[in-house]
């Protein structure tokens, strides 16, 4: 009688497990937030990353761009998690917590594609930025597939489609700024 007391209780729901063996409250708490910031971090700095790049040439300035928009987008995507609600009525946990995984996994997945351009070459730092790009991408699919159950054809194709998206915008106008 009391486990199934317990059971109904909203906190002990949320230790429940999910059919992969996680637990709820850490799939919540911990894999969405993280996995939000990685894919807004590796996708949404693709753009201005790239339309520098092809704008100016010049690797020194992608990669300050690069830096910034991972740094930008990692305190944004920090406060929106951890100002959106205190835990309470999700189950999603503490605002602190949160916010301090999405704010370091946007920056992460925002700086990983940036580091190419510490290089010399705008070519060299081109080429190993799409690898690391792509790398980002797959990683994100396979998170999503691992603790979300989404199948791992879509999964790649839903991610790869929306970072195609983005680097085109940044290719195009960074292309077209060149003029």
């Amino acid at each position: 009688m009391e486990e199934t007391a317990a059971l109904e209780d909203g906190t002990a729901q949320a230790e429940k497990r999910t059919e992969r063996g996680h637990s709820h409250s850490f799939i919540l708490q911990v894999v969405q937030p993280g996995l939000a910031g990685l894919m807004d971090g590796s996708v949404s700095t693709l753009a201005p990353l790239f339309a520098t790049a092809f704008a100016t040439q010049n690797t020194h300035t992608a990669f300050v761009v690069g830096l910034a928009a991972a740094i930008g987008a990692g305190i944004s995507m920090a406060f929106a998690e951890g100002l959106s609600d205190d835990g309470e009525l999700t189950g999603r946990g503490s605002p602190l917590g949160r916010g301090a995984i999405i704010g370091l996994m946007t920056f992460i997945g925002g700086l990983g594609h940036a580091l190419p351009f510490l290089m010399a070459s705008i070519h060299a730092a081109l080429i190993l930025a799409y690898l690391v790009v792509t790398v980002e991408l797959i990683a994100i699919a396979v998170i999503r597939n691992r603790y979300f159950g989404t199948k791992m054809w879509l999964s790649v194709v839903q991610v790869v489609f929306g970072g195609a998206l983005v680097f085109a915008a940044g290719v195009l106008i960074g292309s077209g700024a060149r003029g």
